[in-house]
């Protein structure tokens, strides 16, 4: 008979812990939505600072070509070994470029691109602004009249994506690249065979577009996630650590997610 009542306080551990969880997930979504909201109030009425945009851009455009050319180049040759064995077991030579492009652009391009940004430019951000938290640099801005939201989080945003949408672009003509040479090399496909296929009409403008889209979806759950948690640091310098933790995890997870709902909604 004891063995219910020793059962009861895991049962209701157990149910707490997931409505904690459901909760702090509740409460993040919320706080990124009502972010959005003030940075696109700033963004449709041109209030944020150009200088600070540029800034960004520079910074975490630029300076990620290189991760981007090294991931994309590998991505089209992975792609292809991939399809080796189906392309040598029938003899579909002339199909490697459809079967290597369809999912580069549609998939594989964007969502990479988007992890490796995440992982570089998102964390980066969340700790900078973190930072600027725990040394109550917010506060000296608020104090001086500078909006926030004008200063740093609005152009972040748009500087965040836009370096996914072109680092997208960027991605899909190189990995395009290092498919048709790889196939070249593996398995003796020209690249005229190769990209042949990939605009035989089996790819269309649909497929570059879907891939597009999804950069940009990307590129806004990003800012918005690495925004939010930097602005809600708590805690001193281990609360910044457990900022960038928090979006580098939420970054991804929304990745995934609006992935499989763009990829449902979009032809």
């Amino acid at each position: 008979m004891s063995a219910p009542a020793a059962n009861a306080p895991e049962s209701a551990s157990f149910f707490h812990g997931i409505g904690a969880a459901m909760m702090d997930i509740t409460r993040t979504a919320g706080g990124m939505t009502v972010l959005g909201f003030k940075v696109l109030h700033r963004i449709v009425t041109f209030k944020f600072d150009g200088l600070e945009l540029l800034r960004n851009l520079e910074r975490m455009g630029v300076r990620s070509i290189p991760i981007v050319i090294v991931t994309a180049l590998f991505t089209g040759a992975i792609m292809v070994l991939q399809a080796a064995p189906l392309v040598l077991r029938f003899g579909a030579h002339g199909l490697l470029g459809w079967g290597a492009g369809f999912g580069t652009l549609r998939e594989i391009a964007p969502l990479l691109t988007a992890l490796m940004i995440n992982g570089r430019v998102g964390a980066n951000n969340t700790a900078e602004l973190g930072t600027m938290v725990v040394t109550e640099q917010i506060d000296a801005l608020r104090v001086l009249a500078i909006d926030p939201i004008a200063f740093l989080v609005a152009p972040r945003t748009i500087a965040i994506v836009i370096t996914l949408f072109l680092s997208t672009v960027f991605a899909d003509v190189l990995a395009l690249l290092g498919a048709a040479y790889a196939g070249w090399g593996l398995l003796g496909v020209a690249p005229s065979v190769f990209y042949n296929g990939l605009t035989s009409g089996l790819l269309g403008i649909g497929d570059v577009f879907n891939g597009l889209v999804k950069s940009v979806v990307f590129g806004i759950i990003m800012a918005l996630a690495s925004c939010h948690f930097g602005l809600a640091v708590t805690g001193g310098a281990p609360g910044v650590g457990r900022a960038v933790n928090a979006t580098v995890v939420a970054s991804a997870a929304g990745i995934f997610v609006l992935d499989y709902f763009v990829s449902f909604t979009l032809p």
